[in-house]
């Protein structure tokens, strides 16, 4: 596996696997172990200086998880920089809500899957 990130973001994201919220673990369940549709998924995956929370390589998409915290400015311009990297690395961001995946799962999976096909 081609290996591009930095050390720091590799320990951060192992801690960010053992300390994962409780909307990363619902969204987990279903996508571990190739449980969505046999897609196989990886959780806080690093990637340059950034941690992605969920990526399917095969198709380089990542599922970013967001809580209202991503709409403070600071944080806007932040995810749109991390974005764009991630973009150029030849990622296609598709960015989920925290309380669409607590109110609405089976349409968030059926989104995940709707922008897995288009790849």
């Amino acid at each position: 596996m081609n290996r591009h990130y930095t050390k720091i973001a590799n320990v951060n994201a192992k801690e960010l696997r053992q300390n994962q919220t409780d909307t990363e673990s619902i969204l987990w369940h279903y996508l571990r172990n190739r449980t969505l549709n046999n897609i196989k998924f990886r959780r806080q995956v690093p990637i340059g200086k950034y941690i992605a929370d969920f990526v399917c390589m095969d198709k380089k998409l990542i599922i970013e998880l967001d809580g209202s915290q991503h709409l403070e400015n600071e944080n806007v311009e932040y995810d749109k920089k991390r974005t764009e990297y991630l973009v150029k690395s030849g990622y296609k961001v598709v960015r989920i809500f925290n309380n669409d995946i607590s109110k609405n799962i089976n349409g968030v999976l059926g989104y995940i899957l709707q922008e897995y096909t288009k790849l």
